[in-house]
């Protein structure tokens, strides 16, 4: 036993000692204070008091005994009977390391006293040791100090010692402290002196920068480390917020933070009862807006700086806008008379009360309007209590001497809320079941709400939770219908949301098809019939008011009263409407058009025809608005727009200006103009050709039918019309999107081209234009300097060319050192971008970066040489010269420069002749003697001699032996100057010459030398030096081409219009988050090196895609190039390393921070070099250093960041991550101690016990680590650019100001392979030229999940930035651009900035994110927010919102209906006979109508239409050669398959979603897909979706071609349905086509192993779906669960019965018979057939003693129907060809019964048939599978076949790399394969 325990205490003791995780104070976690339970409320002091334990350990193990013990203590009395989720397995593992006997001993109290003079002397020992007030000392020195000394490391080691020092003395103290209280104060003082406890207090206090803050520290104002402090702006909005003497005493139990004064929140606090951190937060953020919104009104002045009137207002006016809306909504008097007359003291109060309110508010966030209910309310209290001499607790607050908000105010509302939504069956019951936030937040749209009471009446019905019924139906006892708004699960939905579109569509085709029936003429006849549009219109209207009706079932009990009476008011007009018009048109058609009802009925028409004119003109065109607003005061216009429009909270005044409306109305125009012209007017259109045909078949009596015919006699072929006519009509409906797809490309194309986009589409034109570079950026991107406008004014363009240079490039440089930390470009591309700082004091022109001036010297000595030989003159040598401006820049600093660097080194004699020979040239040159006095043919030799003296002067130190060596150089470079290649005229400065000629003879001339030691003349003779070395041209230079992609970007975007950069303290302060819930943080090396079954890793694939930046990769950490992996492996550091290295090339969270954290840096930058200009103390230190790399150093410049800049990634799950251990916290907590400005949020779980039950706890946590120092992606020079796009805020777009901000994206993925790039082009095609043209001019763009730049007051005071609601709001991001237009709002889209984005990279990725966004948009159908917009855009406006959301998913969707309905329309004709006999009769089924039709919709299927934009983008940004070129090879990479089979995809889940439900999000993973795909896993997957439609669809063609009638033959078959087999083939063959190594022998072979295996393993408890088929079965039905979705699937499935109906009256065995018995036998034959499969399918395991019987019973049965089979056709009717009939036949019934049994599978269960359903269901899947796996076994026989995906799937080198791999894998046991 001893023993045991012996081991535990050495487990536990290395647990303690064993670090987890970083913690507070930047010390790791250690031990078992990594392991205090959460449910121990004071853990963090027991996490502390350990922590030092563990410290001083080994130090003084007694004094770490007393800490434990302690600890042990806390826990003990927080939870004495270990009720907490670990605490008795905590309190086990702490007593194990307590020496028990020196604590306890049988019945001998403990002597406190020891224990606390041992802790004392320890104490004294320690601080001794660790020299605290010199450790102190010696950090605030190197604070004040490391911006300059770039000593920042060694701050960092002072400031974690510092800490952990202090932190530990602190723990001493407070133990001490506690053990004191135990003992008589008498023995207390004995034991501890007032000095020492002096001491401890001061020590403690030194630790006042340990109190949390998030930004800034207000709880330590005094600080010295943090200079955010020191901001005017920030020191103004802290003294704002000060107590004051107009409000009312706190009292005396409140307590306040010695370290501060009492302030306005505090009151708050007291009166409410708002959590303290809650008000710790809001205290900062309210301080933040302050400060920030002073800055952008003025600078501040003064040692008591006071916010401006003017910035209070701001942030008053945003932070109550909505309040203030909803106020005159309802209508209803705020809280305040007078805006006016409010106080700036009284708005502050307003707005702390507002944000605590909302800080605290949880969910009930997501319910803007309840929240302005609540702040309503609590304002009025506040009001009263503010009369009051002495603050007191808020009645609605307040509760047995409690005051918490929380519990009294929010809890309610949230528990209900939380109620409604737990019963939603985790997403399964019907929406109009339960209500969703928006019912709640709409309750508050009426002035029922006031009915709830303050504080809350919680017996209000509204208050009422549901209940559940027996048999788990859902329901409520005590009912509480919606609000508003049903989202009944219908496809109605798109009929009643856009009613006006399919009217308009409806009645334009009536009206064409009218008119071509009539041949064109307008005739009385034809005028006639084109008024019956009348009836049609009023019909329709009626059928959109009935649904008004319908779709609010569910919602009547709590929906306004006057939303109710519209609804009835307009289905009563309606249905009195409809019945008048359609009658006077009956009348009118019998009497003719001379009678008088037909007068009346035109009277009647034209007068609502007006009426309808000027209610659209009043209600949508924006120069009308003010008439309408005018005429409001007449009952009767209220009563008119009340009918017409509904009148909701949001919605309201959502119209444009005038110039906008003029825009997107003429752009629809056009459209509808294109559209309705190819309908009708063109030859091979869609309605003319229909007519004639039409007209035949209707006239057609006594056709012969094939079957026996139930529907088709004496209704003049109705069917035979609309198998013609049904196709047509669906490519009608779709075309509109058609065109809008063409024409938006076009118009996005000229828009693009005017906004500048691709005029620098390659390294050529970055060249060509970089001189121009720098002038663009100070116009755009930098600060207005007052120099600069003097020198612009002056017209000085050297010097300013120069100034310009000078600022531009430290921005430059940094973006350029960020590409080399990138490992985009290598040391010696870095060294050629880098570019000079351009000092004025060095050489007065402009200097450029080596890359453009590169070799251009020597190519102006071959045209010296070239000019001398061809006796060209000085000026014709010259201009030559400046045809090529770089060469130009080149020879003339060369020439500078070497005259700057002798004349800087030379002394007397040697500078003289310095100065006499550029004398001797200046005069050559204006002579123009310059080619006979200089010999071009010895500038080599002057060349050779130059680098000579500078490769000795590029030493870095000095030496005797070096300066000898200089001598000697410039001694030969006199040589060759004065002897070979300059011809000296000395006459016109003898004495010079003869001076100079003195002291060579003396040996004199060059021995005085001064060493170059100023950085700047250095940093000339390198330049130099590679300006005369360098002879290979830089033109490809940066090689890389994501480098030269981003330069591209960057340098085209500074010729494009922005908005002017304010400064850095100016700007407009934004914050930027990153949800994050279980995705990579960063890869692990077990990630990298894992092998997939070809030996791949991660990393072999990454090292061969971007071989390049791998090489850089390797040289940056001083590896060589060809090093292998292994070597990395040894090194800690190169292996952090090279897990960030792949971080940041996939779709990591690393990749993401890092990209994020480049804001911060930009910031930094920018705010230093403009502080630089300000010319104070560190302005003028930093000129005389390297001011673009000492940036990052400046407190200053940091602090402004950190005003300016927030980043949050919130990770959900962290806390849990942590507990667990798991790697994703200890990634997250190294990122941020990478980035000091991260913070992580996160939600924190907390175990309690109350009454005797564990409790769990919710808490919100935002850490950060203690340094000073997702898909997205981001550049540092686009960083750059924020600050100019967040002034797009301040300007007005149209009507309103913008509210969220859209920017341009590149998606990152493109490269891993085809399938990446088909989505990359087609993501960045709709990101760049697609929301181009939603914005302007059609406005609508919303919000797609892109990282936009949103208004946050805005949109938190409006519910959010999305919407939470299960299921309705699974595409969550939308919504936040629906919220944002409902509530007046505007989106805009900018392009002069990009982000990165990352996407799906596989085809099973790819189809799962499809998915997931089309089963969204199948709930946006059923959502109020697409009714609402549908209704309440203007027609134009509407018509734009359509198409870009739900509209294209339908017309996705109605592509693939038409090949349905043209096929099922043929198989009609074919199988009824009537198809050939209408043929015989007339030739008229072969017309160019159809055609037309099958063609549009074959191009819709494969992309055409999509490609339009993709091309037009191409052609902008990269040149019509290069578009035309990826066209092509995406051609030739089967993009057309991808896109037929993404049209699958999105139409099997948006139907899905609309029929069903079921829409969910799909993680995706997102990763690089390098593995191979089973079989059996894509089988999975698109068993549902593609393959069993793509079998109908085939066996629809083949039954076509079986029995269809065609006059064109083969050829004739082949143009009909060769857009169909098309798509059968792709959604049958696409996931194997695009499979890796999808065509290898030895995969396929295992692949049908594994098939085999997972179809014919049983399901069973636990067992999932990637197990069993039957597992897998089962999941597939689990969409089908109410009683509609069973109707629903029922009527689908019918449609397979048709195929056996027909066909049986076509096999010889019928003979001419079409009676119905022939069909009845078809079914006996199948029911035969069905007991045949019984028998076979009996399973021998049941039948163990009869084996041999049950074997002999099969054998017989088997032979009998051979037997039977033979016979019947040797001396019957039926033919060897009916056999092959009947599978036709039976297949499709078959699977029709199934689909049947399926959708009702309860009900089958009980008749004890679902085995046998089940059974068959096995055997269809078995046959579709084998159907498909053939083809694929048969084309892996043949090698070159795999070869070619191979090169079709991914790029070239990694396909090069994976072959080799194959090679060389020869250990591996998949080598063969």
């Amino acid at each position: 036993m001893a023993r045991a325990e012996s081991n535990w205490e050495r487990l536990v003791r290395a647990a303690l000692r064993g670090e987890r995780l970083v913690g507070a104070y930047g010390q790791p976690v250690t031990g078992i204070a990594g392991n205090v339970p959460s449910s121990l409320g004071n853990n963090v002091h027991i996490e502390e008091v350990l922590r030092a334990a563990d410290e001083i350990q080994d130090e003084d193990p007694t004094v770490a005994r007393i800490l434990c013990e302690h600890a042990y203590t806390l826990a003990q009395s927080l939870d004495p009977n270990s009720e907490g989720r670990g605490v008795l397995q905590f309190k086990t593992g702490l007593m194990s390391v307590i020496r028990q006997k020196l604590v306890k001993r049988e019945g001998v109290a403990i002597d406190r006293s020891q224990d606390i003079a041992k802790l004392q002397e320890f104490y004294k020992l320690y601080r001794e040791k660790n020299k605290v007030d010199e450790l102190i000392e010696d950090e605030m020195k190197l604070r004040e100090s490391a911006v300059f000394s770039g000593n920042l490391g060694e701050l960092e080691r002072k400031t974690r010692k510092r800490k952990k020092v202090l932190a530990t003395l602190k723990v001493l103290w407070s133990v001490i402290e506690d053990m004191t209280k135990e003992i008589s104060p008498e023995d207390a003082k004995n034991l501890i002196s007032e000095e020492m406890k002096k001491v401890m207090q001061k020590d403690a206090a030194r630790t006042e920068d340990f109190v949390p803050y998030n930004i800034i520290p207000l709880d330590s104002l005094t600080s010295t480390t943090n200079a955010i402090v020191n901001f005017p702006e920030v020191r103004a909005a802290i003294s704002t917020l000060q107590y004051h003497r107009d409000l009312p005493r706190l009292p005396g139990t409140f307590s306040v933070p010695d370290a501060r004064n009492s302030d306005i929140l505090d009151l708050l606090q007291c009166v409410f009862g708002f959590q303290e951190d809650n008000v710790k937060n809001q205290r900062e953020h309210i301080i933040h807006l302050l400060a920030n919104e002073q800055s952008r009104v003025g600078k501040l002045s003064g040692n008591e700086p006071k916010i401006d009137e003017g910035a209070v207002h701001a942030v008053f006016s945003k932070a109550l806008d909505n309040y203030i809306k909803w106020c005159n909504y309802l209508p209803l008097r705020p809280v305040w008379d007078n805006t006016d007359s409010l106080t700036k003291e009284k708005k502050l109060l307003y707005v702390c009360l507002y944000y605590l309110m909302w800080g605290e508010a949880a969910n009930v966030r997501f319910i803007p309007e309840g929240l302005c209910y609540i702040f309503h309310h609590l304002a009025r209290e506040l009001g009263e209590i503010l009369r009051k001499q002495t603050a007191e607790p808020a009645e609605s607050c307040s509760s047995g001497g409690v005051v918490s908000f929380l519990d009294k105010v929010i809890y309610p509302l949230y528990e209900i809320i939380a109620a409604e939504a737990a019963n939603n069956k985790n997403g399964r019951a019907p929406h109009s079941e339960w209500r969703n936030y928006d019912d709640f937040n709409e309750f508050f749209w009426s002035h029922k709400c006031f009915n709830l009471g303050w504080p809350w009446k919680l017996s209000d019905p509204f208050f009422s939770k549901p209940s559940r019924k027996d048999k788990g139906l859902l329901g409520r006892n005590h009912h509480y219908g919606k609000t508003s708004f049903v989202e009944h699960r219908t496809f109605l939905h798109l009929y009643h949301s856009f009613h006006r579109l399919w009217m308009f569509l409806i009645m334009m085709f009536q009206g064409l098809t009218i008119i071509a029936f009539n041949d064109g003429s307008f005739d009385r006849k034809t005028i006639l019939q084109l008024l019956s549009l009348g009836p049609t219109y009023v019909v329709m209207k009626f059928i959109e008011s009935l649904l008004d009706i319908l779709m609010m079932y569910g919602a009547y009990s709590t929906s306004r009263r006057s939303a109710i009476t519209r609804v009835a008011w307009r289905f009563c007009w309606f249905t009195v409407a409809s019945v008048a018009i359609c009658y006077l048109y009956i009348k009118a058609l019998q009497d003719g058009t001379e009678s008088a009802i037909f007068k009346i009925y035109v009277f009647v028409i034209s007068a609502y025809v007006g009426a309808k004119i000027i209610i659209s003109l009043l209600t949508s065109v924006p120069c009308c608005h003010g008439l309408a607003e005018a005429c409001y005061r007449w009952s009767a216009v209220r009563l008119v727009k009340w009918m017409h429009q509904e009148n909701n909270y949001v919605g309201r005044d959502m119209h444009e200006s005038a110039l906008d409306f003029i825009k997107y109305a003429t752009f629809w125009i056009a459209i509808l103009g294109a559209k309705f012209s190819f309908t009708y007017f063109l030859q091979e259109s869609i309605i003319k050709p229909l007519i004639k045909p039409t007209r035949t078949i209707i006239n057609f009596r006594g056709l012969q039918y094939a079957w026996h015919d139930f529907v088709s006699k004496n209704n003049h072929n109705a069917l035979t019309i609309l198998s013609l006519w049904a196709p047509v009509l669906s490519i009608y409906l779709l075309d509109i999107h058609v065109f809008y797809t063409v024409l938006s490309a076009i118009y996005g194309f000229l828009l693009g081209a005017r906004d500048r986009l691709g005029e620098i589409s390659n390294v050529e034109a970055v060249h060509r234009f970089f001189e121009k570079f720098p002038r663009e950026f100070m116009h755009r991107l930098h600060v207005a300097v007052p120099k600069r406008k003097q020198l612009l004014s002056s017209g000085q363009e050297t010097e300013l060319n120069k100034f310009d240079a000078s600022r531009f490039s430290p921005f430059w440089n940094e973006i350029v050192r960020n590409l080399r930390e990138e490992d985009y470009i290598n040391n010696f591309e870095l060294e050629l971008l880098l570019m000079p700082k351009n000092d004025v004091e060095v050489l007065p022109i402009v200097q450029w970066p080596l890359f453009l001036l590169a070799s251009k010297v020597f190519l102006a000595k071959e045209i010296a040489e070239d000019c001398k030989e061809a006796k060209d003159s000085q000026e014709e040598l010259w201009l030559r010269i400046l045809k090529d401006e770089y060469m130009q820049y080149a020879v003339v600093e060369c020439f500078h420069s070497i005259y700057h660097i002798l004349t800087s080194i030379l002394e007397k004699e040697g500078r003289l002749w310095v100065e006499r020979i550029y004398g001797g040239i200046r005069d050559s040159i204006s002579n123009r003697t310059i080619q006979s006095d200089l010999h071009f043919k010895k500038l080599p030799n002057v060349i050779a001699k130059l680098v000579a003296v500078l490769g000795i002067l590029r030493g870095t130190t000095e030496s005797s032996d070096l300066k000898k060596g200089l001598v000697n150089a410039i001694q030969d470079l006199y040589d060759v100057v004065h002897h070979e290649a300059f011809s000296v005229n000395m006459s016109g400065h003898i004495e010079d010459w003869d001076q100079i000629n003195l002291a060579r003879a003396e040996g004199r001339l060059f021995n005085k030398l001064k060493w170059p030691n100023d950085p700047k003349l250095k940093d000339l003779i390198k330049r130099l030096y590679s300006l005369l070395t360098i002879k290979e041209s830089a033109a490809t230079v940066p090689k890389n081409l994501e480098a030269r992609r981003r330069l591209q970007f960057f340098m085209n975007s500074l010729f494009m219009k922005m908005p002017l950069a304010r400064p850095v303290s100016e700007m407009v302060s934004f914050s930027v988050f990153t949800p994050y819930y279980s995705e990579i943080v960063l890869y692990s090396m077990a990630e990298l090196q894992k092998k997939n079954e070809d030996g791949i890793t991660t990393l072999f694939y990454l090292q061969k895609i971007y071989p390049d930046e791998w090489k850089n990769f390797l040289t940056r950490i001083n590896r060589d190039e060809n090093a292998a992996d292994s070597e990395l492996f040894g090194n800690p550091n190169d292996i952090l390393e090279l897990r960030l290295w792949a971080s940041y090339r996939g779709q990591t969270l690393a990749r993401t921070v890092r990209g994020m954290m480049y804001y911060r840096k930009a910031l930094m930058l920018q705010s230093y070099l403009e502080r630089i200009q300000s010319e104070d103390l560190e302005s003028t230190l930093g000129l005389t250093s390297s001011a673009d790399t000492h940036f990052e150093l400046s407190p200053e410049a940091r602090a402004q960041a950190d005003l300016k800049f927030t980043y949050v990634v919130t990770c959900q799950i962290y806390g849990k991550q942590k507990g667990e251990g798991k790697p994703e916290a200890a990634d997250i907590a190294l990122l941020m101690q990478r980035n000091e400005a991260l913070r992580v949020a996160y939600i924190d779980e907390v175990e309690n016990a109350k009454n005797g039950k564990p409790i769990t706890e919710y808490y919100s946590k935002l850490v950060k680590a203690d340094i000073h120092g997702k898909d997205k992606d981001n550049y540092f020079e686009e960083a750059l650019k924020m600050r100019n796009l967040l002034e797009e805020f301040s300007l007005k777009r149209g009507k309103h100001y913008p509210s969220i901000l859209g920017v341009r994206e590149h998606v990152f993925t493109g490269s891993v392979s085809s399938l990446a790039s088909f989505m990359s082009n087609q993501e960045t095609s709709f990101v760049t030229l697609g929301q181009r043209v939603l914005a302007n001019p059609l406005k609508v763009r919303m919000h797609y999940g892109h990282p936009d730049v949103f208004d946050r007051i805005f949109h938190i005071t409006r519910g959010g930035i999305s919407k939470a609601s299960r299921s309705i709001n699974i595409s969550e991001d939308i919504y936040a651009g629906f919220n944002s237009t409902l509530s007046q709002g505007c989106i805009t889209h900018h392009e002069y900035i990009q982000v990165g984005k990352g996407r799906d990279v596989g085809l099973n990725q790819i189809a799962l994110f499809e998915g997931k966004v089309a089963g969204g948009n199948g709930e946006q159908v059923l959502s109020r927010d697409i009714y609402r917009l549908g209704q309440l855009f203007d027609f134009f406006r509407m018509l734009s919102f359509y198409v870009t959301t739900v509209g294209f998913y339908f017309c996705t969707m109605l592509t693939v209906l038409t090949v349905y309905i043209f096929l099922y329309g043929k198989t009609y004709l074919a199988l009824s006979g009537v198809g050939e006999s209408i043929q015989n009769r007339a030739d008229i089924l072969s017309n160019t109508a159809l055609d037309a039709a099958l063609n549009t919709q074959f191009l819709f299927q494969i992309g055409a239409f999509t490609a339009v934009p993709m091309i037009l983008g191409f052609i902008l940004e990269s040149g019509v050669l290069t578009a035309f070129v990826q066209f092509i090879t995406m051609q030739f990479q089967l993009c057309s398959v991808f896109f037929t089979f993404s049209l699958g995809t999105r139409t099997h889940y948006f139907g899905r979603a609309i029929l069903h439900g079921g829409a969910k999000y799909r993680a995706t993973g997102r990763g690089f897909v390098v593995r191979h795909i089973k079989f059996a896993e894509n089988y999975r997957i698109y068993a549902r979706s593609h393959f069993v439609k793509g079998m109908e669809v085939a066996l629809l063609l083949v039954i076509f071609l079986a029995y269809g009638f065609n006059n064109g033959g083969a050829v004739g078959y082949i143009l009909l349905s060769i857009s169909s087999w098309f798509m059968a083939l792709s959604w049958l063959f696409a996931p194997y086509l695009f499979n890796p190594s999808g065509f290898e022998w030895q995969k396929i072979v295992e692949d049908f192993r594994d098939w085999t295996n997972w179809l014919f393993y049983r399901g069973g408890i636990g067992v999932k779906g990637e197990e069993s088929w039957e597992a897998w079965w089962e999941e597939e039905l689990q969409h089908i669960y109410s009683i509609r979705g069973r109707i629903l699937e029922t009527i689908l499935s019918l449609r397979f019965f048709v195929f056996q109906y027909g066909v049986v009256y076509h096999m010889n065995a019928s003979g001419e018979s079409t009676a119905l018995s022939v069909y009845w036998i078809s079914w006996a034959v199948l029911g035969g057939l069905f007991i045949l499969l019984l028998v076979f399918g009996l399973n021998p395991k049941a039948m163990v003693h009869f084996q041999l019987f049950l074997r002999l019973v099969k054998s017989i049965v088997l032979l009998m129907v051979l037997a039977g089979l033979v016979l019947a056709i040797l001396f019957t009717e039926l033919s060897i060809g009916d056999v092959f009939a009947s599978i036709l036949a039976f297949v499709p019934t078959g699977w029709g019964i199934i689909s049947i049994a399926m959708a009702w599978k309860p009900i089958v269960k009980k008749l004890g048939l679902w085995k046998t359903v089940r059974a068959l269901a096995r055997l269809y899947d078995a046959g579709t599978g084998m159907i498909i796996f053939i083809p694929i076994a048969i084309c892996s026989w043949f090698p070159f076949i795999s070869t070619f995906q191979t090169r079709l799937l991914f790029n070239q080198a990694f396909s090069r790399g994976l072959e080799i791999s194959l090679i060389l894998a020869g250990n591996n046991p998949n080598a063969g394969m």
